[in-house]
């Protein structure tokens, strides 16, 4: 791609700012036709005779540049006039952070680099285009400072000196890649909720909800004035200001006044936050003044839901909110502190609730591409992408086969598996001499089990079950792919895992799980892993346990990330499913309501991120007040609540299966998309009985177990929209 341009940079010495690259040029007749096609190593806005180009937010997004660079491509034509200006101003972004290594001598890793070209066609059919080279200028910016994690440092007062030819760099181009994931766009506008002050005497602006994004405001001031807002999630017990647990990110804006009146937005970089606290603001604070702009990767919503307990209802939406507020080109872990990295465990867990919420094939399959792109020549998956690195081990690395087969059941594109298998063949080659099944395996298998749990699992025990699960969806793999050998080459690997992780991890005479060295390891999340990965043998002694465990705590929440998604639904398959409603509607602590109660508008890293006893508890290093993880219990309440589930032998809802459990609610409705169309359901009491409605897409079937506990109690469904009494 972009053959006749070249890679330019500019010869400023303010690298950690903003650079204006410049092309004026002149039209010599009225265009029919003129498209750019622009990429850059860093983020950049472009604008043509003064008006900005497209509304991709963050362009060209975040990759592994060296394996591929998405150019964007926009019409333009409406834009041209005789005399033209091409401007781009270009940041760091994601480069700075991600890409240190990936410096070289022509290009060090803060520096910014464009290439474009503006093809134009006239009525006659002649054409001309403008392409990046030495005939190009860059000046510096007023945007003196722009980073990802720090923000913007902002000066109107500053004067740019000429703009000097840029110059051309030899970097390559093979990398180049066409726009492949959803752009990113500005989503919502939301007014200012409140001013406050607080007991610090702090100026505070209250948005009443956390979100990714920026802030546009009006500023004035007299020339030289010197403003700072800063971004927080929270306020502390005293209802101060509070943003430690952003860590290192000063997550600010900057901004020297000259006098004149502004309205700014950041445009190279975003921040997560619900408050902004402003220091020497030099105008009247109105609250009028500040807009809060929610941007996030421009996905199609799918999932709705809605039922008559309104502090469930709030954790919906706050699942919602979470997944927007990470699903910014990647899928991260948080959108605030100094990480906000594509973390493969995060991504992998939440999955199967995201495919729910929204359509998601495109978004997910750019992540697996971004996996495979980091893979290291012996077959390791990276624990993060696109960066590369991490740790975690076995219980992130597994997130490619997970997935795969996740977006498989969803969207039954056979294509999803053909592409990504060979990389996943790497993998379990690379797994061979790890020592699984085993306990003493090789330290890369770890370290991370059930992450921020109130309750540890046994490491090993996971580990285990991680990589049965591995092998157990290779062979369906390989099997939905007709690759018969290697379907019983995994079978095998299965059944030899299987039979290890009984033998090692469950005591014969109670039928409770154990840890490696044979002591007792009696956690909700020992018994779930077992029975949704498949690895127990006596699921109903397994079963047992679970619901044992669970009204032993009070039906609260002792899993973390692994083991919270699948908790409820394997109750409810054990035939518990009064107790899995009883956990969803517990408001104590650790619960999914509990936040709700607190004040929560996203789901919290910790299950005590806050509590009134202990506040921030001391986990300033580590405590975001915006990561999706735990919402993934949102997938049963499809799934159970409205009955929706995918028939796992149909992949992409060829056949649904309706299965609803209602709880001690009044009523429940909701809907999710298939590759049929919308899949519908919901229920309401009326006297003693419930009245069920649910509505099938065209070319597609459906089965309604009318009575859970009777298999046999079945009703056979085309396309159509129905009402049932259960």
């Amino acid at each position: 791609m972009l053959e006749r341009s070249e890679w330019i940079k500019g010869c400023e010495k303010n690298l950690r700012g903003g650079t204006v690259y410049l092309k004026n040029f002149r039209c010599a007749a009225k265009a029919e036709k003129a498209i750019l096609k622009i990429t850059a190593l860093g983020v950049y806005e472009v604008k043509l005779n003064g008006e900005r180009v497209g509304d991709f937010i963050l362009a060209p997004g975040w990759t592994s540049y060296l394996n591929r660079l998405q150019v964007q491509s926009y019409d333009v034509t409406n834009l041209l006039k005789t005399e033209n200006s091409l401007e781009v101003t270009v940041g760091q972004g994601w480069r700075a952070i991600a890409n240190k290594r990936d410096g070289s001598d022509f290009l060090g890793y803060r520096d910014t680099a464009l290439i474009a070209e503006l093809t134009i066609v006239y009525a006659d059919g002649t054409a001309e285009s403008i392409v990046t080279d030495s005939s190009w200028t860059a000046r510096e910016s007023k945007l003196r400072y722009t980073n990802i994690y720090d923000g913007d440092i902002y000066d109107a007062t500053f004067k740019a000196g000429s703009a000097r030819h840029c110059i051309c760099v030899d970097l390559e181009k093979d990398m180049l890649i066409p726009q492949e994931g959803e752009k990113i766009v500005e989503q919502e506008r939301m007014p200012a909720l409140q001013v406050i002050k607080t007991p610090a005497g702090e100026t505070v602006i209250d948005f009443g909800q956390n979100m990714t994004g920026y802030v546009e405001f009006k500023i004035k001031g007299v020339p030289g004035a010197q403003a700072t807002i800063s971004h927080g999630e929270t306020l502390d017990r005293d209802g101060n200001f509070y943003n430690a647990n952003y860590r290192s990110a000063r997550a600010q804006i900057k901004f020297v006044c000259d006098g004149e009146e502004h309205t700014y937005k950041s445009a190279l970089t975003f921040f997560g936050f619900r408050y902004i606290r402003l220091e020497n603001w030099p105008d009247e604070v109105k609250k009028e003044n500040f807009t809060a702009v929610v941007v996030h990767s421009d996905i199609r919503r799918t999932g709705y839901f809605e039922c008559s307990d309104e502090t469930v209802n709030k954790l919906f939406k706050n699942i919602i909110w979470g997944q927007k507020s990470n699903f910014l080109d990647v899928p991260t872990d948080c959108p605030q502190r100094n990480e906000r990295m594509g973390w493969a465990g995060d991504t992998h867990i939440f999955c199967h609730t995201a495919l729910n919420n929204s359509s998601l094939k495109k978004f997910y399959e750019r992540n697996l591409q971004a996996m495979r792109d980091l893979q290291t020549p012996e077959g390791q998956y990276p624990e993060i992408a696109p960066v590369g690195g991490g740790f975690g081990g076995i219980t992130y690395e597994c997130a490619s086969i997970f997935m795969a087969w996740e977006l498989y059941e969803q969207y039954g594109d056979i294509r999803t598996l053909e592409k990504f298998y060979p990389g996943m063949q790497k993998y379990m080659d690379y797994m061979k001499d790890k020592g699984l099944p085993g306990t003493k395996v090789n330290p890369a298998i770890g370290p991370l089990g059930d992450w921020l749990a109130p309750e540890e699992t046994d490491l090993l025990l996971l580990w285990n079950a991680f990589y049965y699960k591995e092998a157990d969806l290779m062979s369906r793999i390989a099997g939905a792919l007709g690759r018969t050998e290697e379907q019983h080459q995994y079978e095998a690997l299965a059944a030899k895992v299987k039979k290890f992780w009984n033998e090692t991890f469950v005591l014969p005479d109670s039928g409770k799980t154990c840890n490696a060295d044979g002591t007792l390891c009696d956690t909700q999340c020992s018994y779930a892993i077992a029975l949704s990965y498949g690895v127990a043998e006596d699921r109903k002694r397994i079963g047992e346990h679970l619901i044992r465990k669970t009204r032993a705590i009070g039906h609260t929440v002792g899993t973390g990330f692994f083991g919270t998604g699948i908790l409820n639904q394997m109750l409810t398959e054990q035939g518990a499913v009064e107790d899995a409603w009883k956990m969803m509607l517990q408001t104590a602590f650790p619960s999914w309501l509990y936040p709700v109660t607190q004040g929560a508008t996203t789901i919290w890293e910790h299950w005590d991120s806050y509590t009134k006893e202990k506040g921030f508890g001391g986990q300033n290093a580590m405590n975001s007040f915006n990561h999706y993880s735990f919402g993934s219990v949102l997938s049963w309440l499809y799934h159970t609540g409205l009955g929706i589930q995918r028939d796992e032998t149909k992949p992409g809802y060829q056949h649904i299966l309706l299965k609803p459990q209602p709880g001690p609610l009044e009523f429940m409705k909701g809907s999710v998309d298939s590759p049929y169309g919308v899949i519908s359901a919901g229920w309401e009491r009326k006297g003693d009985k419930i009245e069920y409605q649910v509505t099938i897409p065209v070319n597609t079937t459906a089965t309604l177990f009318k009575n859970t506990e009777d298999p046999a109690d079945t009703v056979e469904l085309g396309s159509g929209a129905y009402t049932f009494m259960l």
